[in-house]
């Protein structure tokens, strides 16, 4: 019974977005791979981790990197940018994102 709890627990834990979008992050620009729209200047670099694993439960590999992305969204505009890409891969429940400040649309 008690296993049981414990697995309900953790699964109802993981099943709920741990990191909310912040107001300033909801107007970053997530930008594909690949070459970037002509305008933008590099602002830096954004690094940002997450828990990806819970206890002995590695939690779901998209959840977190949907995390991450949202937590890279609401550092940059601290660094001066709005727009991100990915310059890595997650790791360990970690990633680096490229910064930029890119004209409007």
């Amino acid at each position: 019974m008690r296993v049981l709890l414990l697995s309900a627990l953790l699964l109802s834990a993981t099943a709920c977005t741990w990191v909310p979008i912040e107001t300033s992050g909801k107007g970053v620009r997530v930008l594909p791979a690949g070459p970037l729209p002509p305008g933008c200047q590099s602002k830096g670099e954004v690094v940002v981790s997450v828990k990806s694993k819970v206890g002995f439960y590695n939690r779901n590999p998209l959840r977190v990197q949907d995390e991450l992305e949202t937590l890279a969204r609401n550092e940059a505009p601290s660094a001066g940018a709005n727009a991100i890409q990915a310059a890595a891969p997650p790791a360990d429940g970690s990633q680096r994102f490229a910064a930029f400040q890119c004209p409007p649309r």
